[in-house]
């Protein structure tokens, strides 16, 4: 059985609060470029791009990367190689994903990320930070650490995909 703890009014507020991070970490959001992981990863990516927009006036690029088949932990997996659109080389991307657990994802997209260029930097965004890392991968923007037991899961609802906001745990 699900409950929810996370309602859409506080996760408005957790994204706002790493939009504002975001600008602070970088002094600012030039030459910055946002990496969402699919699928919600990639519609938190466009709700922080709209309210940086929105907040320091100028358009960043949202870039969807979808690794279902570049993880290690996957016995699909192709190892086939993920190009952007977008040119990635010497910008501060933000990689943007919707909930960090063991790291594998992470880990794969950050291979995706360097086999498109060579960025000035990455950083992590996360909605919910849930521990139980197999890597040493740690956000540094973190919209709410909810401890779990491994049998848990948590899921987050985005309206534009399941026509509501808000986070769960089963």
């Amino acid at each position: 059985m699900a409950k929810e703890i996370v309602d859409a009014m506080a996760m408005q507020r957790a994204l706002t609060r790493i939009t504002y991070e975001i600008i602070e970490k970088n002094k600012g959001i030039t030459n910055l470029a946002i990496v969402g992981i699919k699928t919600r990863g990639v519609f938190i990516a466009q709700r922080i791009a709209e309210r940086l927009q929105q907040l320091e006036g100028a358009t960043i690029p949202v870039i969807p990367l979808d690794i279902t088949h570049c993880r290690d932990d996957d016995n699909q997996s192709t190892g086939e190689k993920i190009s952007f659109e977008e040119n990635i080389d010497n910008k501060r991307i933000i990689l943007v994903d919707d909930v960090l657990f063991t790291g594998r994802t992470i880990r794969a997209a950050l291979d995706a990320i360097m086999d498109n260029g060579r960025p000035a930097a990455v950083n992590l965004a996360v909605l919910v930070d849930r521990g139980h890392r197999e890597l040493p991968i740690r956000a540094d923007f973190v919209g709410k650490n909810i401890p779990t037991a491994t049998s848990e899961s948590i899921r987050v609802k985005m309206k534009e995909f399941d026509g509501m906001d808000g986070i769960e745990i089963q």
